[in-house]
């Protein structure tokens, strides 16, 4: 798989935000999400997700890692010489001219209306409600498969393989994520997930009864019980956990679930 080389330079100084760490906890100062905690210190790269400067190029200057996200990100200037971070798609290079209008050529990172991208197209950071920013196929090497133009939607393939319809008066932006090498990364020890802020989670049959409903027993016990319960003893396996978004009406084909 092709190397991408990215640019040894400082990141835009203007692009950067501290984000305070909060380490699983809520605004009560509990723990809300496990596992959380420690980490390096890093900065937050603004990146552009909606890309609103319709009509105007812009170069790409650089291509940068994010401490924050699996794909590499491009740093554009346009033509006013304002400076944007973007997602990065795969085969773009420094030099590159970008475009953002509601029908242009289709090049890598250029963004347009889906309804003039053509069926059989790949696209990432695709926005969900017009002028909203992109929301779907934004981590390293997603994209969507444009299926088909049908009324005032287009059909497309997520990643997962489900089928949805989204409005043709959003925006997309044309070819597939950078780093899509991210899956094969190889973690190598337990203290690189320490780095990026991930604690150590134990197996509820490794505690002892009163920390867990599976904790207990002689050696390497089963968990007793007809279900998996959480640590709180809730059922935790085949129950329904996603909320009912209001998304989910553009649906036309589920995603297929793993065996």
């Amino acid at each position: 798989m092709k190397q991408v080389l990215l640019t040894k330079k400082e990141p835009e100084k203007r692009l950067l935000k501290f984000i305070k760490k909060k380490a699983g906890r809520s605004s009560s100062g509990r723990i809300t999400v496990r596992h959380k905690g420690g980490g390096v210190k890093r900065l937050y790269r603004i990146v552009d997700f909606g890309q609103g400067k319709i009509g105007m190029p812009a170069k790409v200057i650089a291509l940068e890692y994010d401490p924050y996200r699996t794909a590499y990100i491009a740093l554009l200037e346009y033509e006013d010489k304002e400076r944007k971070y973007i997602l990065a798609p795969q085969n773009l290079k420094i030099g590159d001219q970008i475009i953002i209008a509601e029908e242009t050529d289709l090049l890598p990172g250029s963004r347009l209306k889906l309804k003039n991208i053509p069926i059989g197209t790949q696209v990432y950071n695709i926005e969900i409600e017009p002028g909203k920013g992109g929301k779907l196929a934004r981590g390293a090497g997603t994209a969507a498969n444009i299926l088909a133009q049908e009324g005032k939607f287009t059909h497309l393939e997520m990643p997962s393989g489900e089928i949805r319809k989204v409005p043709q008066e959003c925006f997309a932006s044309v070819g597939v994520v950078s780093h899509p090498e991210h899956i094969y990364e190889d973690i190598g020890k337990a203290g690189r997930n320490r780095l990026k802020g991930k604690r150590p989670t134990v197996r509820g049959s490794a505690m002892n009864p009163p920390d867990h409903p599976h904790g207990g027993g002689e050696g390497r016990s089963p968990i007793g019980l007809k279900h998996p319960k959480t640590p709180w003893g809730k059922p935790a396996l085949g129950v329904k956990t996603r909320k009912r978004e209001w998304t989910n009406r553009f649906i036309i084909q589920r995603r297929k679930k793993k065996k």
